[in-house]
Formats: C-alpha cells, structure tokens, sequence
C-alpha cells in the first residue's frame, strides 16, 4: 500500500554552510566595517550579534537569504527576544525541529477534511500517510503545501 512520511527537519550541515555564508558577507559588507557583529551557531541555535537593533535586523535578512539559497525553509527560524549585554545586543534563532503534537493532529484533520481515501496517523514526530492510489496521496501532499501551517514540511520515506 502505498505512504510517505510528512516530517519537519533541518539538514544541519546545510544551516552551518548558510551561517558561514552570512558570516562571510557580513566581513564584506561596507555598513559593517569596524562593528563588531557575529554569527555564531549552537546547539541552541543561531546566535546574532551587533549593537544596534537595526544591525540585528540587517543581519537576520542576510541570513533569511543564505538559507533560502541553500533551500532552507525560513520558518524553520524560530526568533526569541532580542537581549541586552552592556554595549552588545543579542539575539537567539532557534531551530524548529520536528513536528509539535498541536501541529500534527492539525495536518491529520486537514487530511480527514480533505475527503480523500487515504489515512493519517501519528508516529512521534512524523504523520504518516497511506492511502491505496498514489494519485491521493500526492493530491493530499499539494493540500499540505498549500496549507498555512506554522512548520516547515518535507515529504519523505515515499512507497509504492
């Protein structure tokens, strides 16, 4: 019976190509000669660095289009309150990995609402889709692309 697996994941090695480079542009750049601003990435995610909030947000920019160029989704991002340390001020991206329980009974409805025949079920952090065509399940992952969900999907693990 045909399935595939919808999952929420980002390539590691890919987010640290992009953050080198972002860091790379941001040594070029003329607006940022002589400021001291960095990226730097963690296990907790991507720390940003400069003094000015506007700074901050040039460099979210630069780094939204590394990751896009890299074909990382931008709302895998999850952005956390911009902090002050002395002169320096800091922010933290956190990285969205996997799919929230929230999330995956939304993408189990919208394929129960969809009136296809085809089957959703929650395995962790994956929803996995089976259905008998392969026609349904590829109508069904057009529906969840086209879906406003708050998570970035990919669609993996496709059988026959």
């Amino acid at each position: 019976m045909p399935a595939f697996d919808v999952v929420s994941e980002v390539d590691l090695q890919e987010v640290r190509n992009a953050v080198d480079q972002a860091s790379r542009e941001l040594r070029s750049r003329f607006d940022f000669r002589g400021v001291d601003a960095s990226f730097e990435l963690s296990d907790q995610g991507i720390q940003l660095a400069a003094f000015e909030d506007f700074q901050l947000k040039q460099m979210e920019d630069m780094l939204r289009a590394k990751m896009a160029s890299r074909s990382i989704d931008a709302a895998s991002l999850d952005p956390q309150p911009i902090e002050g340390a002395g002169k320096q001020r800091r922010q933290l991206f956190r990285l969205k990995q996997g799919i929230d329980r929230d999330s995956a009974k939304r993408i189990t409805k919208l394929v129960k609402d969809s009136k296809r025949k085809v089957q959703a079920q929650i395995n962790g952090e994956k929803v996995r889709v089976t259905g008998k065509k392969r026609d349904d399940l590829q109508a069904v992952i057009a529906l969840l692309k086209d879906a406003e969900l708050d998570v970035p999907l990919q669609f993996d693990n496709f059988r026959d």
